[in-house]
């Protein structure tokens, strides 16, 4: 099996393109994204042919193992990598994902680009879990649905927010999981927030893309930005632009290529 590892803002990803899964995808992403004993990331994302006019469809397989229905981060890897292989000079290409069908379009192939994504209309998730209402009522907090679920919990201090006991503390009142965001208005900036990142099926991760839009969106929503925004993680900065359909541009940087026997 031949991976190209890239990454998003430090959300990393092994990818491969296949003509379909193998048996038993979610061991094998354990395995290969322990990084100790295997190669290291975030998840496996794979590149399948896609279906009638679309150009290829990914599916996703977490480090535990998990398949969640997108990636912000990951959709943008998988079209740099499909870019990269196929050496096309940029891409707009439709892919198939658990989560619908989004629009991506790459600026080249070289090692670091910028793409777009049309992430699709943002819904209202699931709700704020019974259980945490007394807890955030004082809080600004909402979820939001990006083609997989997200709580975004507006903070004073992020310097103040266990992520890891908190993000697992708030995720456990939702039976199908939950990505935890956690906000901040940058003082300096009206449209710019920072925000740490619990993900489903990984932990803390340094950015998650589908969290920078549903947090962006939240945030609009709250009358804390406006509609072009500035999302800050600790792996850098993504851009959000809030609208009937959602559109999200960041990095991919290619790191390796991996032959896997």
């Amino acid at each position: 099996m031949r991976l190209y590892k890239h990454h998003g803002l430090g959300n990393d990803f092994l990818v491969t393109f296949v003509d379909d899964l193998p048996d038993s995808p979610g061991v094998l992403a354990r395995q290969l994204c322990n990084r100790r004993t295997g190669v290291g990331a975030d998840g496996l994302l794979f590149g399948l042919p896609g279906s009638g006019s679309n150009d290829l469809k990914m599916v996703l397989f977490n480090a535990d193992g998990s398949r969640p229905e997108m990636s912000g981060n990951g959709i943008r890897c998988l079209a740099h990598a499909h870019s990269r292989r196929l050496l096309l000079g940029g891409v707009k290409i439709q892919i198939e994902t658990d989560g619908g069908l989004r629009e991506v379009e790459a600026d080249g192939d070289g090692n670091a680009i910028s793409a777009s994504v049309d992430m699709g209309t943002v819904g209202d998730g699931p709700g704020v879990a019974e259980a945490l209402q007394d807890s955030l009522s004082g809080s600004l907090a909402a979820t939001a649905d990006v083609g997989n679920p997200h709580l975004v919990v507006c903070v004073p201090d992020l310097s103040e927010v266990d992520v890891v006991a908190a993000g697992s503390a708030y995720e456990a009142h939702y039976s199908e999981g939950m990505n935890v965001e956690f906000i901040c208005k940058a003082q300096e900036n009206a449209d710019v927030i920072d925000l740490l990142v619990w993900e489903r099926g990984v932990g803390v991760t340094r950015a998650c893309g589908t969290g920078a839009v549903a947090a962006a969106t939240r945030a609009y929503d709250w009358g804390l930005v406006g509609k072009q925004v500035t999302v800050r993680m600790p792996g850098g900065e993504v851009s959000v632009h809030v609208g009937e359909r959602a559109l999200l541009i960041g990095p991919s940087i290619f790191v390796a290529t991996i032959e896997v026997y």
